[in-house]
């Protein structure tokens, strides 16, 4: 991990711009947690039940088996619409910590090979150490969903 704390010592620079290029035409997974899905249902005023039903799909990937969020035909989330998500303050912890991930902070590469794909990585406001581990330590405190 010390190439890690090497990475964000300082703090990072992050400011979504909202571009929507983390939810739009690329595959990929969002998974959820218990309380990621039940935000979700309470934000499209369904259960649940019908919330996965609706809008997720069971991955396997290695030895694990999790729930993601379905993607479109052309590849944008299942809850992008009309400019952006559509359940933006509820989205799931995977989002609203975003780019504030273990992969993205392992190496000062990791963060720059994330920064050219994302228009909001090192510009906007002063993200220090603390709060970076604090989104770390939600993720790890908010198990994921299996079957």
């Amino acid at each position: 991990m010390a190439d890690s704390d090497l990475a964000f010592r300082d703090g990072l620079r992050f400011s979504c711009t909202r571009c929507s290029a983390c939810c739009r035409h690329t595959p990929g997974y969002v998974f959820l947690s218990a309380r990621d899905l039940e935000r979700i249902a309470r934000a499209m005023g369904v259960d649940t039940f019908e919330a996965r039903r609706r809008y997720c799909r069971t991955v396997r990937i290695g030895g694990f088996t999790r729930v993601s969020l379905q993607e479109k035909p052309n590849l944008d989330c299942i809850l992008w619409e009309d400019g952006g998500c559509s359940v933006y303050n509820a989205r799931p912890l995977q989002c609203r910590s975003f780019p504030f991930w273990s992969s993205n902070l392992a190496s000062r590469g990791s963060w720059e090979e994330q920064a050219a794909a994302c228009p909001g990585i090192g510009k906007g406001r002063l993200h220090g150490r603390s709060r970076i581990q604090r989104w770390l330590a939600r993720r790890a405190a908010d198990p994921l969903l299996g079957d």
